[in-house]
């Protein structure tokens, strides 16, 4: 028999980091896409025989000609001969924390926060696996959430967050049921995986703002106007004072970002964007004075139409109930107006899906509707350089460019041909690339 006494350090030869951080992402690999097609988007034209070399998750040159000497000891070598290489996707208006699970959004709505956590993952490897490799949420996903996809523990594109949208009582923002007080929810709102928290008067304005930024939000979400699927106000409302907007903005302006409003009449938008705020989601009902205004002080128009045609199918006929479907036929029909008054004024136009839950499946739709009245590059533009612009980003997203960071989709067919290709992820897409790791392979 052995000794009796233990060695506590005895075969303990595991690598400590693998047991702290098993998810840690693997050391980044160097790669070259050769012989492919190079979308150009801010050019809207199709570049032949390009080389796209990637190293430490940048693209680090690119050269053109069939005479390029790749170094197969360095680089991993992709075949792109006869295929189509553009910037990864940018959906500039999602909420990825309401998740799948409920064709109801009531039940969506009050969805325990720990039985959404649990779901979340789903969300958001579907959305990579779609080519969106950043999003920009809109209200709902946590600091917590966004530093487990950089550090590897989830899987998911690169998020832009605002934490909670900021509502007004009563506010689109607010989804507590209207037959009941706001005391009731005191101590169970916590529970709730909220889109939306409430801050009336300008203090809670500037408490609720700088909690959100404290909490490592990126820009402020405010609810401006009525909403499709909130309880208990009219698309025509305005909401919160201009005392309360200015507030919001003043504070966004502090930490170097900027407030963006989801509003649907000209009267909501002229009022947040003559106060400071710099986008406009949805703008179903915008008009060309609006618009003229808009492009004046150079603000972000983000439509997200696909959200309003999904929410009237016979499929999710009974998401919203009665009282919200008739709201949202109130703006589904001028969706369609609105990009284009917004195209003819020269209104800076984002990519935006907006689809909560199950819905979030037709999240490439966008492409199919945005491309009845938007030439291809136009739509490209969208998803890429645009939002990427309006979030700081210009000099890094958007674009197959030297110094840019590799985000990149290699695809059977040219976007800029035939746009709704982008809605067909399943068949079209054969190798996403993130920060220049690949999340899905199909050669």
């Amino acid at each position: 028999m052995g000794s009796s006494t233990i060695d506590v350090n005895e075969r303990n030869n595991k690598k400590l980091e693998d047991l702290v951080a098993p998810w840690r992402l693997k050391p980044l690999k160097s790669y070259c896409i050769k012989n492919t097609n190079l979308i150009d988007v801010l050019d809207g034209t199709t570049k032949a025989k390009a080389y796209i070399f990637i190293e430490n998750g940048i693209i680090s040159r690119i050269e053109f000609g069939k005479s390029t000497v790749v170094n197969r000891d360095v680089y991993e070598v992709i075949d792109g001969t006869g295929k189509f290489v553009t910037p990864g996707l940018f959906d500039n208006h999602v909420h990825m924390a309401a998740v799948t699970g409920e064709l109801d959004l009531n039940k969506l709505a009050t969805m325990p926060k720990a039985i959404g956590l649990l779901r979340i993952r789903y969300t958001m490897e579907a959305s990579l696996a779609r080519g969106f490799t950043t999003v920009r949420d809109c209200g709902g996903i946590e600091g917590y959430i966004k530093a487990a996809v950089n550090d590897g523990s989830m899987i998911g594109p690169r998020m832009i967050t605002c934490g909670h949208a900021i509502s007004q009582t009563g506010g689109h923002g607010d989804l507590r049921a209207a037959h009941l007080p706001a005391s009731a929810f005191d101590s169970c709102s916590c529970h709730y995986g909220q889109v939306g928290v409430v801050a009336d008067g300008v203090g809670e304005c500037y408490r609720a703002a700088r909690e959100e930024f404290r909490r490592g939000a990126d820009f402020v979400k405010m609810m401006a106007g009525g909403g499709v699927a909130s309880p208990t106000d009219k698309i025509s409302n305005l909401q919160f004072c201009p005392d309360e907007i200015s507030a919001l903005v003043n504070v966004a302006k502090t930490y170097h970002t900027y407030v963006t409003a989801h509003a649907y009449t000209p009267e909501a938008i002229q009022t947040c964007i003559k106060l400071g705020v710099k986008g406009i989601e949805h703008g179903n009902l915008l008009d060309e004075a609006t618009a003229e205004l808009m492009s004046e002080l150079g603000c972000y128009l983000t439509p997200t139409l696909v959200t309003y045609k999904i929410m009237a199918s016979d499929q999710f006929g009974s998401f919203l109930g009665k009282l919200n479907s008739e709201k949202n036929a109130e703006v589904l029909d001028q969706g369609i107006e609105t990009i284009k008054i917004a195209q003819r004024k020269g209104v800076k136009i984002c990519f935006g899906s907006d689809l909560l839950g199950p819905l979030a499946g037709y999240q490439t739709q966008e492409f199919f509707i945005r491309g009845k009245v938007q030439t291809a590059q136009d739509v490209l533009l969208s998803a890429t350089v645009t939002p990427a612009e309006m979030n700081g980003l210009a000099d890094k997203l958007g674009q197959v460019k030297q110094g840019f960071i590799a985000d990149l989709l290699l695809m059977h067919s040219n976007p800029l041909e035939n746009i709704t290709v982008l809605d067909e992820p399943e068949s079209n897409l054969i190798m996403i690339m993130k920060e220049g790791r690949i999340y899905k392979e199909n050669f």
